[in-house]
């Protein structure tokens, strides 16, 4: 595993020519060119099951939104190919090649002169994804790449084959299946796959509980105790009594799941699916729509003419498959073009541990879970505290000279509950690491998650997330990123510099410890403080078979063996307890109260902690009387702003700056005016 890339074609070049399009009817089928290139992987078949007309509104063109299925096949022994974990022990056909398939979804222009020449690849995540008209006629597409989810209407799937040693012999490993926060008085619980999905794991070898181990831990920091075989089975109990029906799928209890406590459960399993493949479909897919040749039959590719560009954005989960899929050297196809020419991995700051055996790609950091153990970062540095030795995440696609151009963008969140700290700091924090020329970084300070989902001018904040104590941090990121991702495409298609990078550093004074006294934590009478709400950076030990720098190959030690805990820090805080560094949204500007990247769990496993990679939100006190009584350090909404009208004038001219800087759309700006014309801000 780990293996480089091979190939020095010459890259970027366009990809294929315009070609006739006609209008398929509603179920039709096209086979892709068999290629010349000996061992080249292909796409089989790509079947189109409906197209739906959408009529031109909200400024886009008349579309078509098709959706359907492809087929494809991959030769182990080609090198692009040879890194994914165990495709030597999937099946072959006839050919000696290994097949797949995926579900797609693709939204063209009617008109062929609408269309922009750019394909806009957006990676699902968790299998959730849709196409929608483009107001500036871009071909967007979304695919199945995550093997292991179920096929579901709704849901964006791949089929991929299950690894089989030679004579038809199961292959086994040992696998963790973890279980927090399960509600009190559960007895059976669903082996799932990260983050409590519903996605099942790999079967069990065998329903012997004498054969695993369960284990189970409290929040107080004293020794795990392990379940004792007769106290537990591989069983369905919902409907019968302990030991109830037997089951690989669930999880039973004899005395029930606590609520206050972890489980950690480790088996041997068998029948892995060769998950890597999803990284092959997706670079297949893209390929054979930028080739925009037909079929042997003559029928047109479904994307119409040849796009001249692409490029990809994904979002959390989906924004680390495109950071894995740029380290494992998938941005270069098998006839040795580029793939994507730009990506946009959003609020992403690890790997995604698809190309495993017994891979969770589901999983958000969690305990025990693979991701943040590989190249964090997109220069080549040396990982000092971990003594790996100096890589990026570029490191072969410069070697085949087929790196996008990529415009990173991530907020407060990312840093508090999903270990963004090493991709800024290194894995011992202590120097800025460069950026390439070919990267920028936009961060969104003091947001939740992917940015508040309202307004911003909500004076209480969002409703709690659930399990959490605070309000909701109401700061949006939207507006920024839709910036971030016309500069992208700008850069791209024009080559248009984008503007400069921004971001918190060191060499500013801008990052420092997660504690209340190194970030200047205003004292907030009856509110927590930031210490202990963050997700630490561990080192994981996963074994020999398991290549830590790619996230790859075969775990063998489960659960894995912690190292040390490495140092990580934060943005630092202004008097108000909100982050200064980045690109700061007009909310921020004229802020409501203090927004935060973390918040506070109130149950389960973890009580007291970081409540996952939710941001929380403390307002401002009205008045001055108010504030004064709370005993609350930061000025109240009157003292800053006066009235409604005041604040609205405040956020005019945010707004103004906002647009002068270059990070506002005239559409937004209008739309944000708006809003806090229309809040209940100081009425």
């Amino acid at each position: 595993m780990g293996s480089h890339v091979a190939g020095s074609e010459e890259l970027g070049q366009d990809r294929g020519s315009s070609l006739r399009r006609s209008a398929p009817p509603l179920l039709f089928t096209l086979l892709a060119l068999a290629a010349s290139t000996p061992g080249l992987a292909r796409l089989t078949r790509v079947t189109v099951v409906s197209v739906t007309p959408v009529p031109a509104s909200a400024g886009a063109p008349d579309y078509e939104i098709l959706r359907g299925r492809f087929a494809g096949e991959l030769d182990p022994r080609d090198p692009r190919n040879r890194i994914i974990t165990d495709l030597d022990l999937a099946p072959r056909n006839a050919r000696r090649r290994v097949e797949y398939s995926a579900t797609f979804q693709l939204a063209r222009p009617v008109q062929p002169a609408r269309a922009s020449g750019l394909l806009w690849y957006d990676v699902p995540n968790r299998g959730r994804g849709r196409v929608a008209p483009d107001p500036d006629g871009h071909v967007r597409v979304v695919s199945g790449w995550q093997g292991d989810i179920p096929p579901a209407r709704d849901l964006e799937t791949a089929t991929v084959p299950v690894a089989t040693r030679h004579g038809g012999r199961a292959v086994t490993g040992p696998v963790l299946a973890r279980f927090e926060n399960v509600a009190a008085g559960t007895r059976s619980a669903p082996i799932g796959g990260g983050l409590g999905s519903p996605v099942p794991r790999p079967p069990p070898a065998s329903l012997d509980p004498r054969r695993a181990r369960l284990v189970r831990e409290d929040s107080t920091g004293a020794a795990p105790v392990t379940v004792a075989p007769a106290a537990w089975a591989f069983a369905d109990c919902r409907t019968q009594p302990f030991p109830g029906l037997p089951d690989p799928q669930h999880l039973c209890l004899r005395d029930g799941f606590d609520p206050d406590a972890a489980y950690t459960l480790v088996y041997e399993g068998r029948d892995p699916p060769v998950l890597g493949i999803g990284f092959a479909a997706t670079r297949d897919l893209v390929a054979f729509l930028r080739g925009g040749q037909p079929d042997d039959a003559g029928n047109a590719n479904p994307v119409g003419a040849a796009p001249r560009w692409a490029v990809a954005t994904g979002t959390s989960q989906s924004g680390n498959f495109l950071r894995s899929f740029v380290h494992l050297g998938f941005n270069q196809d098998e006839a040795g073009a580029r793939v994507f020419d730009g990506i946009n991995p959003n609020i992403a700051a690890r790997q995604v541990p698809l190309n495993l055996r017994f891979g969770v790609p589901g999983g958000a950091a969690g305990a025990y879970e693979a991701g943040s153990e590989g190249r964090l970062w997109w220069a080549r540095v040396d990982d000092r505290a971990r003594r790996r030795g100096a890589g990026g995440l570029l490191d072969r696609c410069r070697a085949t000279r087929s790196c996008p151009k990529v415009i990173e963008t991530l907020g407060s969140a990312e840093f508090w509950g999903l270990r963004a700290s090493p991709g800024f700091v290194g894995t011992d924090a202590r120097r800025d690491l460069p950026l390439p020329d070919e990267v920028r970084r936009y961060y969104f300070p003091s947001v939740t998650h992917g940015g508040a989902r309202t307004t911003g001018f909500e004076p209480e904040g969002e409703p709690a997330s659930s399990g959490c104590a605070l309000p909701g941090n109401p700061n949006p990121s939207a507006a920024s990123l839709r910036v971030a991702q016309r500069a992208l495409i700008a850069w791209v298609r024009d080559g248009t510099p984008p503007p400069p990078s921004r971001y918190p550093t060191l060499a500013a004074g801008e990052l420092v410890a997660p504690t209340a006294q190194a970030l200047g934590w205003p004292p907030i009478p009856g509110m927590p403080v930031p210490d202990g709400k963050l997700n630490r950076f561990v080192e994981h030990d996963f074994g020999r078979g398991f290549d830590h720098d790619d996230v790859s190959g075969v775990a063998t030690r489960q659960p894995p063996a912690i190292r040390r805990t490495l140092p990580s820090l934060v943005p630092r805080l202004d008097a108000d307890g909100n982050e200064t560094a980045g690109v700061r949204s007009v909310q921020l500007q004229v802020p409501l109260g203090t927004y935060l990247g973390w918040n506070v769990s109130t149950r389960g496993f973890g009580r007291g902690g970081g409540c996952g990679f939710q941001g929380g939100f403390i307002p401002f006190a009205r008045t001055r009387a108010e504030r004064e009584a709370r005993g609350d350090p930061r000025p109240s909404l009157e003292e800053r702003y006066g009235d409604h009208a005041g604040f609205v004038l405040r956020v005019r001219e945010a707004v103004h700056r906002q647009q002068a800087d270059g990070w506002l759309l005239p559409d937004d700006a209008a739309a944000i005016v708006a809003q806090a014309e229309g809040s209940r801000v100081l009425r």
